[in-house]
């Protein structure tokens, strides 16, 4: 399928709304539909193409993934544990068809296919906070959801405990009527959905007391989470099966949960690599010295050359982050920045003289000002 970008292809900002989004699809998908261009492969090509943009647009979800990770994010590899959404094709994408051609077109009838059919649930999204150290090491976390169960009265029937959905007379079980249309394309004998029991082929004389015959409720239910070592703002786990239940028998839904990390007071990330500046002394960058550097785990010793100019960067090998699925770590590199003394004492002012006139400069007092008491000759 062509990777061109989605909202070129449906002609809108990025910014588009959601109806603008439904419209711009609706007049493509009108321009381009086969039934109007028999043959013509470019605009079967350029059909296809509109229906996997709006497929990806049309989804929060999917759209949210889209504008942060483009296509690899849609193919799971912004992910880990599973990841990538896995909702149902098309979602929605029928009823339109039906909207706009009838359920006769070689689409109609998909979303009656879809309502007697099983129906996967719905993917959840819960956005999870955590702390510089349990992203990096790893954590076990509690958290709360809201999603949609199977009423546990009627177990999903929607009907009253000691009865059962009956037939609907109107559609004889099937869910969908027949409709003569005229249209500027001529006479067409359309399927829809019958709407005396809203195409699910039955319908609910007693509906249960508990859920009022939708044969579901949201609870509220907490789940325990094992954040992997090595996650970063952006990364997000698929935990199966813990979105809303299915229609139908259906599959139930994922909860996709995603990370926001907090950043630490004195180490920078960039993926699995860890910045940190440390600051020595003017003595000890011209000596030499040994420092004692803090890394996330602990304090290592490190022999700084003389010499060592400000803002030079050195590199401490695996002081980084633990990598996702992997057994390494990244690196730490520290930049130095050699500070300049304040607030010296008469003797060391007197040492600082000495030494620039044995590094051959020239140097004298100027007076007992706290600024610009020096000059040089």
């Amino acid at each position: 399928m062509s990777k061109r970008d989605y909202y070129e292809v449906l002609g809108v900002d990025r910014s588009a709304s959601d109806d603008e989004i439904k419209h711009a699809y609706r007049q493509q998908a009108k321009k381009y539909h086969p039934d109007l261009h028999p043959g013509d492969q470019e605009a079967e090509r350029k059909f296809k193409e509109i229906n996997e943009a709006y497929e990806v647009l049309s989804d929060s979800q999917k759209r949210s993934t889209y504008d942060q990770f483009g296509f690899d994010g849609l193919e799971g590899n912004a992910g880990f544990g599973g990841g990538g959404f896995t909702g149902s094709p098309f979602g929605g994408v029928g009823d339109i068809f039906e909207t706009i051609f009838g359920s006769g077109s070689p689409f109609g009838g998909f979303s009656q296919q879809r309502r007697n059919g099983p129906i996967r649930g719905n993917d959840l999204r819960v956005d999870l906070t955590l702390k510089f150290e349990e992203a990096a090491f790893g954590a076990k976390k509690e958290i709360k959801i809201t999603h949609e169960e199977l009423c546990s009265d009627c177990l999903g029937t929607g009907a009253q405990k000691g009865t059962q959905p009956v037939r609907c007379t109107k559609c004889n079980g099937t869910g969908t009527i027949n409709v003569v249309q005229n249209t500027a394309f001529g006479r067409f004998q359309t399927s829809r959905t019958c709407d005396q029991c809203g195409g699910k082929g039955t319908i609910i004389n007693d509906p249960c007391p508990t859920c009022k015959g939708k044969g579901r409720l949201r609870k509220q239910k907490k789940i325990s989470l094992v954040v992997p070592a090595g996650v970063d703002t952006g990364h997000f786990m698929t935990i199966p099966n813990e979105g809303d239940v299915g229609y139908n028998g259906g599959a139930n839904g994922d909860l996709l949960v995603y990370f926001t990390v907090k950043p630490h007071p004195k180490f920078k990330r960039t993926n699995f690599d860890l910045h940190l500046e440390f600051p020595i002394s003017f003595a000890q960058a011209t000596l030499g010295a040994e420092i004692e550097v803090p890394t996330l785990e602990e304090t290592v010793r490190y022999r700084v050359p003389e010499g060592t100019q400000s803002g030079t960067v050195f590199r401490l090998k695996g002081k980084g982050i633990q990598k996702l699925k992997s057994t390494g770590k990244g690196d730490l590199f520290v930049k130095v920045d050699v500070t300049v003394p304040k607030h010296l004492t008469p003797l060391q002012k007197d040492l600082l003289i000495d030494y620039e006139k044995a590094m051959g400069g020239s140097i004298e007092k100027l007076g007992s000002s706290k600024k610009g008491i020096f000059k040089n000759k």
